[in-house]
């Protein structure tokens, strides 16, 4: 099969379009033929070795996919060939045929697929992280940064399910339309953050935080908290990795949270399969919609990762075999 081979942990020209060996069912594995793998963040992270994960080589990278399943293992219960599914894979995506445990496949019927894939990471991550970690309640303030990518849409529409007043923050007029577009109610830029933050919050501060940039926007978000607020750290796509005044959270009683979706897949998978249900009934509702920026051969992995990696992207890009 065709897929994009990582030999060694490098820049993201280096990685290669080839051959890799079919993967086999075992167990209880299927075997999918992949109809869109999602591209997501830290994919260009783990191949460059700069993620918390650090597989041996070589590797296919790719954490989700989705398609129609071509084989199954003889410790398979529910699926069967030729089900539409999507699956969380870790590793595996970026090519024509993936394996994963069938605990971590899902049905899809007859959804589009790269749209499934972003409902796995993108809504998954946020969903999480809006729910479990941050608790968000009815009527409360959240914002989102990096608010255009697939995960900051994500966010915006599952807080505005749960009841919250969403303000986005996006570096461009047209990531901000795109922000309003999917139901924040404010959209505004990083410049004199803190300060725009206070304003619209009539001084109260920021209920939730949901943070994927860091840098100089977790600076002014950690001093725009509202009294028992949660900052959630989920990423550093800004590129620095900040550095935290804990007196802020002590004269300001607000926490930070961590966010590690894998993790939580890992620790959790019955709250997981759970969330799961949860987002395909908002999605077949049509509460929740990903917006899918395009789609693009497998061979380009390496200039979408870049784009990606840029900030250059919105919404989700998907990768078809």
């Amino acid at each position: 099969m065709k897929a994009v081979i990582c030999n060694d942990f490098a820049p993201l020209d280096q990685l290669v379009y080839g051959d890799m060996p079919d993967p086999v069912a075992k167990g209880d594995q299927v075997v999918i033929r992949v109809e869109a793998a999602g591209v997501n963040y830290p994919d260009g992270l783990l191949v460059q070795g700069l993620y918390q994960m650090r597989p041996e080589h070589p590797f296919v990278p790719g954490m989700e996919a989705a398609g129609v399943v071509e084989s199954v293992g003889p410790d398979v219960k529910r699926l069967k060939v030729g089900d539409r599914v999507a699956t969380i894979c870790s590793l595996g995506g970026y090519a024509e045929k993936v394996s994963a445990s069938e605990k971590l496949v899902f049905p899809i019927g007859d959804m589009d697929a790269a749209e499934a894939c972003a409902l796995l990471v993108a809504f998954g991550t946020s969903h999480h992280a809006l729910k479990q970690r941050a608790n968000l309640q009815p009527g409360e303030t959240l914002v989102v940064l990096g608010a255009a990518g697939a995960t900051g849409i994500a966010a915006i529409q599952i807080g505005k399910i749960m009841g919250a007043r969403v303000i986005a923050v996006a570096s461009s007029d047209e990531k901000r339309q795109i922000a309003r577009d999917n139901g924040a109610d404010d959209a505004i830029g990083y410049d004199n953050l803190k300060d725009q933050l206070k304003d619209m919050t009539g001084g109260k501060g920021v209920d939730v935080v949901y943070d994927v940039v860091g840098g100089a926007a977790f600076d002014a978000c950690s001093r725009s908290m509202a009294r028992k607020g949660r900052l959630l750290i989920i990423g550093f796509a800004g590129g620095e990795i900040p550095k935290f005044p804990v007196n802020l959270a002590l004269v300001k009683e607000f926490s930070l949270v961590g966010v590690f979706w894998g993790n939580f897949t890992r620790f959790e998978p019955e709250v997981y399969a759970q969330n799961m249900r949860e987002l395909l009934g908002w999605y077949q509702s049509g509460q929740v919609k990903p917006l899918i920026e395009g789609r693009y051969p497998l061979a380009q992995a390496a200039e979408v990762l870049t784009r990606v990696l840029g900030r250059g992207a919105v919404g989700k890009i998907a990768l078809i075999p």
